[in-house]
């Protein structure tokens, strides 16, 4: 029921906090790795090997549209309802690639400088950040950009889009 800004500010704070959570939780585990760009990034500087990333990235989109089709269902709605949300246009574009190079560059920086204890409050600082300095409200992850086309909601993106998200 919230206005269109005070909506993208909740989601925006839900995202970073489910963010933090997730990143505390799953880093001792899989280095809390949920991102494919992130993954495809560890994996040409040979910190994992190619069947690693694979299976990470499967696991990724994977784990994207389940929690496409469990928000779908606990907001009671039809566990999938194709977006029909078109996100299209050379600023969206260019705003989802300043997301993810940032993202990227960010958790690099920290891994390089041995700060992996601040990527948990850092990363969701920048993708709340994004949901603002971006047009596209900053997906900055194929795997939530595939999850989000399964679910028709504001924050939702229509397949049709989705491959120039993933590209960019």
């Amino acid at each position: 029921a919230a206005d269109a800004t005070a909506g993208l500010l909740i989601n925006a704070l839900a995202t970073g906090a489910v963010l933090f959570v997730l990143i505390s939780l799953f880093a001792p585990v899989s280095g809390a790795q949920f991102n494919p760009i992130v993954t495809f990034v560890l994996w040409l500087k040979k910190g994992i090997g190619l069947g690693e990333a694979l299976v990470f990235v499967i696991s990724q989109v994977l784990g994207g549209v389940a929690g496409a089709v469990l928000a779908n269902l606990m907001f009671t709605d039809a566990a999938i309802a194709f977006s029909a949300n078109q996100r299209e246009g050379f600023g969206i574009h260019l705003g989802e690639v300043v997301a993810s190079f940032g993202l990227v560059l960010l958790i690099l920086i920290l891994l390089q400088h041995q700060k992996p204890s601040l990527i948990p409050i850092a990363v969701p600082a920048w993708i709340i950040a994004g949901y603002f300095f971006t047009a596209s409200t900053s997906f900055a992850n194929p795997a939530v950009t595939v999850g989000r086309a399964f679910s028709d909601t504001g924050s939702s993106i229509a397949f049709s889009s989705v491959p120039m998200f993933i590209l960019t």
